[in-house]
């Protein structure tokens, strides 16, 4: 008999939730840096292992909007508990219960829906005593069906993440073909790609004012090799001028590795050209947001 089963991973930024996704699906299919709210719409991974298929939606972290793009992540968060049959509360090791993960709780009760509570980043931990009591402490903010303690860096308790979440997917036929990995369009994956590298790559505001369209991807009839234009979207002419870099320096890092990780994903030889264009406060403009795929009901 099949099993299947719609789970949310959220919590607050940067507590691993895309880490903790790629390390379940053993692909790279959410991108992940240092940074905080790096996850910026929903992303859906699927794993199929014998009878059983669960269907995980990567959510933004949840936190205060300070713009129109930040109002989309918001409703993107609540939409996904919403429409889902369990939720996986990450939450970090060693850290106070912030205001944002008693949100999700007090939404957990409303909805009365089955969740999980995992610990993430326990091999950081010096003190391992600490984490008794902030398990203890997290247990009473809900009635969660089991608390993981794991290590997205090591690897360590996620496979009892899986094992838990089979023992909540119910009867049902799968909804993808088993081969399916992501929902995500491939010129959403390589703008991701891109902008993976320029949070990893560059300090404070400008990767979080910068956005990635790609512009055409097309594979030759003639070679395997796929050609992707994209362009870099940023603020400020300065902004510009330190995405490019000295001598086009930066940009042709940016590039380097964006393809490396592209040929990785795609299996095949990448030719990517990236151009970088001043858009000012692109973040508040909604026209701009929906030529980036943000739907634009998600605004208000």
């Amino acid at each position: 008999m099949k099993k299947t089963a719609f789970i949310a991973i959220v919590g607050k930024p940067n507590v691993g939730k895309s880490s903790i996704l790629n390390k379940i699906l053993k692909q790279k299919v959410a991108i992940v840096s240092s940074k905080p709210q790096t996850t910026r719409t929903r992303i859906m991974g699927v794993l199929t292992e014998n009878d059983t298929q669960l269907v995980f939606i990567d959510t933004p972290g949840l936190h205060k909007p300070r713009n129109s793009l930040d109002k989309y992540m918001l409703r993107s968060v609540n939409e996904s508990v919403a429409g889902v049959d369990v939720c996986v509360l990450v939450v970090e090791a060693d850290k106070e219960i912030s205001r944002e993960e008693l949100q999700l709780t007090e939404k957990f009760k409303s909805m009365d829906i089955p969740a999980i509570l995992v610990v993430n980043k326990i091999d950081t931990l010096k003190n391992k005593s600490v984490l008794a009591k902030q398990i203890s402490d997290l247990s009473e903010l809900y009635d969660f069906e089991s608390i993981v303690p794991c290590s997205a860096q090591t690897g360590s308790g996620i496979d009892d993440i899986k094992l838990e979440l089979n023992k909540l997917a119910y009867e049902g036929d799968f909804m993808f073909d088993e081969d399916t990995l992501t929902d995500q369009p491939e010129r959403v994956i390589a703008s991701e790609i891109i902008r993976e590298k320029l949070l990893r790559l560059l300090d404070k505001e400008i990767p979080h004012g910068s956005a990635v369209f790609v512009e055409r991807m097309k594979e030759r009839t003639d070679s395997d090799i796929i050609d992707i234009d994209a362009v870099i979207y940023c603020e400020r002419e300065s902004h510009k001028g330190i995405i490019i870099g000295k001598g086009g320096s930066m940009l042709k890092k940016v590039g380097t590795y964006a393809r490396q990780d592209m040929e990785k994903f795609f299996d095949c030889k990448i030719n990517l050209q990236i151009w970088v264009k001043v858009k000012e406060d692109w973040r508040n403009r909604e026209s701009i947001l929906r030529s980036l795929g943000y739907d634009e009901t998600d605004f208000q």
